[in-house]
This record gives structure tokens, sequence and C-alpha cells, in this order.
């Protein structure tokens, strides 16, 4: 698979294009792909998805100020994804230099001016500046320039239509279950281990610490499964949130792993939230949070203890 940047790449044969932020790669986004990748092969052509980054609410939330929506994952997560789904091709474009496009100078732009066979979009899709464009526009000029243009009806489960800002709202609730769902696999962090501040291990508490880029969808302390790069997966008790006790400025992931003491930093962990134990505060003392953080880790060990069919350490 190769990764493509910037809108003035020259494909040099025809491909089957599908557009959207797939933020999540959820099961409605998976059948759009599975979908394309169906045309593509009939076809006997390459698939590409194109992304844009910021995703276009982040851009505009950073326009008016104001905070931008949680992310599901980040673009190198999605990618993965992406790839594990078989596209050929990610196409990626920084969402401002494509922001003016009008419906038609991104369809002239984007689509017919690069050698597009096929566009497979989901039926909720709109394109072009103040979002102009919509399936119907797609397809009457498919139809004038030469390019074929597939719909992929809205994906439901027990009758609710499978979107990342359902997930978020699951996540927000807690409800990983029901995030699982609509993912098609639980939801995770995944990240490189950096240095911090040690505050954890001089409190008997040592913790990975994975920055996190986006605003995450959940906050708070929880209960956690942690799989290392060698496959082993461990329990562990995970904080997500700005560490208000300690004056943190930023969101980060810090995760205290069970019966765990070799060497973590620069080493790639996934982290699954699966126990929710409380929301982040702030303590009045180090002394009040080390004593709490101690709470808190007994309660997830002896929660964890109790998920059936665990393979958890």
């Amino acid at each position: 698979m190769r990764f493509i940047f910037g809108r003035h790449f020259e494909f040099r044969s025809p491909h089957v294009l599908t557009i959207g932020n797939f933020d999540g790669v959820h099961v409605g986004h998976q059948r759009v792909i599975e979908q394309a990748k169906a045309v593509a092969t009939r076809l006997g052509l390459p698939l590409t998805v194109l992304l844009f980054e910021p995703q276009p609410r982040e851009f505009f939330a950073r326009q008016r100020g104001k905070s931008a929506p949680a992310r599901l994952m980040s673009l190198k997560t999605k990618v993965a994804a992406l790839k594990s789904l078989g596209v050929d091709s990610i196409w990626c474009l920084k969402f401002s230099d494509i922001r003016p496009l009008t419906a038609d100078n991104f369809i002239d732009q984007l689509v017919s001016g690069k050698r597009v066979a096929q566009v497979v979009v989901g039926d909720d899709f709109r394109f072009g500046c103040d979002r102009q464009g919509d399936f119907d526009y797609l397809l009457a000029a498919g139809n004038r320039r030469g390019f074929k243009v597939e719909q992929s009806e809205t994906h439901l489960l027990d009758g609710v239509r499978v979107s990342s800002s359902r997930i978020r709202e699951l996540l927000r609730l807690n409800d990983f279950d029901g995030a699982a769902r609509m993912l098609g696999r639980s939801y995770a962090f995944c990240g490189r281990v950096s240095y911090g501040q040690q505050l954890g291990r001089q409190i008997g508490f040592p913790t990975a610490n994975i920055a996190l880029r986006n605003c995450p969808p959940i906050h708070g302390v929880f209960g956690c499964s942690v799989e290392i790069p060698n496959g082993r997966v461990m329990s562990g008790v995970a904080n997500i949130g700005s560490r208000p006790t300690v004056s943190g400025q930023k969101d980060r992931l810090e995760v205290h792993l069970h019966g765990f003491s070799d060497e973590l930093y620069g080493l790639h962990l996934t982290v699954t939230p699966l126990i929710f134990i409380r929301a982040e505060q702030k303590f009045e003392s180090l002394e009040a949070l080390t004593e709490r953080i101690r709470f808190d880790n007994n309660k997830a060990r002896e929660s964890l203890s109790f998920l059936n069919g665990s393979e958890i350490e």
C-alpha cells in the first residue's frame, strides 16, 4: 500500500476512489470499503481512499476558536486500519488547500482530473465549498465527464445508524461494549511511550506516558488491558486527561501496568479501556492523590479479574 500526500500528485492509470473522514474506520466505513474494493476487483483497478487532514470539523472548530470534536483515532492508526482492509493507496490532502474549491472544481481537480474510473461514497457524502455537492450532483457530473458513481447505503445496527458521532457518544457514556459493536473491535489508544515527569515512579506507581495529539473521546480513570509489541497483554489502570493536581495542561494517557517492571520507553502500546472507575479530579495534595491512585489501582485489579474469558495477565 502506498501513502500519497498533496493535491498535485498525478495518477498514471485509472483507479477506483472512495472519499471520507473514516474516523474510527467503523463497521459502516468497512462496508463502504468492501463495496469499493469489490468494484475495483471487478474492474481490475486499484482502490484509492481520499482523506483530509485535519478533518473538516476540526478545521472549522479551530477557525471559530472552539474545541475540535474528539477524534476516534490518529491518522497513523487510521492508515493502518485501512491498510488491513486491502486498500491499495491512501491519498491525503490538507483540508485548507481544498476548502475553497466549488463542487465543480472539486470534481475537476480531484476526480475527473485524476483518472478516476468510478467513485463509491456513503449516502451522506457532501463536497465542495459550503457542502455544495451531494450524491446526485456527483452522479450528474459523472455522466457528463465519463466516470461512474455508486452509493453505499447507511449501515444500521439494531435500527440505529452507525456513525462516528454515535460512537463518540457511546464512549462518552463509557459504553465500551456498544462502541465496540459499532467499531467492529474494541476501542483502543495506540501510541509510543515517551518520557514524562517520573512522578508515578516517585509515588510507587510507575506509568507509561503516551502523548495525545488530538482531543480524546473519553476522560477519567479506567481499568484497562495493555498490549506490548511482543504480543503480551496485561491488566492496568489508566488516567486519560490533563492531570490537574500537578498543573498539567495537555491531555495525555498515563497507564500503570500490573506486575510489570521492564523498560517501556520508546515502545508502541495498545491500551484498551474496559471499565470506568471515576472522572478525573483535582486533589488538594500529592498525598491525597497517591492514596486515591492506590484505591483506583486496587479497584481496577479487582474489577478486571471478573471479566469472563479474559486473556489478560
